[in-house]
């Protein structure tokens, strides 16, 4: 009845959780419902999702009356663009981890990482007004070549210092040359994406299915792409980091920048893939599927990322800040000044201390309304850093964080509909195949009674 009602259901020792849900019994495994496809209510979020980015894109599309909120859009839009390729290159990323070291964890979120990679063409379609508005954002598409450099220098529209690294990064950063390296990251995503959301369909049809043949080798298959596919994963999201956020402060540069966004994306990944399936635990299948002991090893693998997080983004912190080098330092000071100092307050209370803390407690990420309602606030949290990074970069927001004037409101309209129209398609995607896999050993682990409390 519990599940009849979309009730939470959690396995334990044949008694009754503190909802007054029916439990299992553990004198034997658990039983998949006949039908593995995702419940009517994914269609209810489909909708809700694409009425949120249709709201939030109409409203975004005012910003455009004037230079201001021109400005503010074209920031606003990358942003949103990132957001997307985090959950799209970070799924693809995370998906490929869990193959290669395995285990249980991964068995419960590959549906929903499939879907986020299945989002693929939404993020190469998203690309192209990122670049139709890169002259707002970068001095390497303003000026391109040489002597569009020594005419701005001489004009006095750009420093020496911008010049020097104009001219010196000229060969990553060109309009032609980060178009080509684009096309290597969007076809290396699309074909390794591809080929292993194909194969996982591929492998539960398998005629061998169950028997320990077909295991190892789908095993191995998986395996083998996914090993040199995480270290080329690895070279395309720094490119991807370096191009579209480093670039926009010219003369700065961190050798850690690339790994601190590897991190952050599978800070987003996660909190994504575990808001999705504690959220369909309410309904089958996963409310067979879902015990606390995977919610619980989610909630580990999740905290270790928010630890990694804080690791690297303070040790790069520290380093420069220590150095006090003029050449580096200058990219905290634009970051703390002008009252840009209670943002990056609030980036440090919301990206890190927030998370860190909950998770530190062992019955929180065993409570599926808790974890629901953090894992929420982890995407927003991931959001409002990358506003931190991306907004300082400017004359105006470096000098004052006020004098973005009313065009930051971009940074709210035109993330929350660029996510709701991902959103809408992540859940299409997730409709479009069974919610659980079943042709793997790890299947059968889940089913078992929990033990554990």
């Amino acid at each position: 009845m519990a599940q009849e009602h979309g009730l939470d259901t959690h396995a334990t020792h044949g008694h009754t959780n503190v909802h007054g849900d029916a439990l299992h019994m553990d004198h034997g495994p658990r039983v998949l419902p006949a039908t593995l496809g995702a419940p009517p209510i994914v269609a209810a979020w489909r909708t809700r999702a694409l009425l949120v980015g249709a709201v939030g894109l109409v409203l975004s599309l005012l910003f455009l009356i004037t230079p201001d909120g021109r400005d503010h859009f074209a920031r606003a839009l990358l942003l949103g663009w990132f957001l997307v390729f985090s959950l799209c290159g970070g799924g693809l990323c995370v998906l490929m981890l869990q193959y290669v070291s395995g285990g249980k964890w991964g068995l419960v979120i590959r549906r929903p990482l499939e879907a986020m990679v299945g989002t693929f063409w939404f993020l190469v379609a998203l690309f192209i007004p990122v670049m139709l508005f890169g002259r707002k954002l970068y001095l390497w598409m303003d000026f391109p070549n040489r002597d569009a450099v020594e005419n701005a220098l001489s004009n006095h529209m750009i420093s020496e210092a911008e010049a020097h690294a104009l001219n010196w990064k000229h060969l990553m950063l060109s309009p032609l040359s980060v178009t080509l390296q684009f096309v290597f990251v969007f076809a290396f995503i699309g074909l390794w994406g591809g080929l292993l959301n194909r194969w996982s369909l591929e492998r539960d049809a398998d005629p061998n299915a169950g028997s320990l043949a077909s295991f190892e080798y789908w095993r191995i298959k998986f395996e083998n792409l996914s090993g040199i596919g995480i270290l080329i994963y690895s070279v395309a999201l720094t490119i991807v980091a370096i191009d579209l956020i480093m670039s926009m402060d010219i003369t700065w540069y961190s050798t850690m920048w690339g790994l601190q966004f590897l991190v952050g994306q599978g800070y987003i990944v996660l909190a994504v893939a575990i808001h999705t399936v504690v959220r369909l635990s309410r309904t089958q299948p996963f409310a067979t599927a879902l015990r606390v002991t995977e919610q619980h090893d989610l909630g580990k693998f999740l905290f270790g990322f928010v630890m990694l997080n804080i690791y690297l983004t303070f040790a790069q912190f520290l380093i420069i800040w220590s150095a006090n080098s003029p050449e580096e330092i200058h990219f905290y000071l634009n970051r703390i000044r002008g009252g840009w100092w209670v943002i990056c307050s609030f980036d440090f209370i919301f990206h890190w201390v927030v998370p860190f803390t909950l998770l530190l407690s062992r019955s929180f990420k065993r409570s599926r309304s808790k974890m629901l309602a953090l894992t929420a606030f982890m995407v927003f949290a991931r959001a409002f850093d990358l506003f931190w990074l991306i907004e300082p970069n400017f004359p105006k927001s470096m000098a004052n964080f006020a004098g973005g004037g009313i065009g930051m409101l971009a940074y709210i309209t035109l993330p929350i509909g660029i996510m709701g129209l991902w959103g809408w398609l992540y859940l299409t995607n997730l409709q479009q195949r069974p919610l659980i896999v079943v042709n793997d050993p790890h299947t059968a682990e889940i089913l078992e009674p929990e033990h554990a409390h």
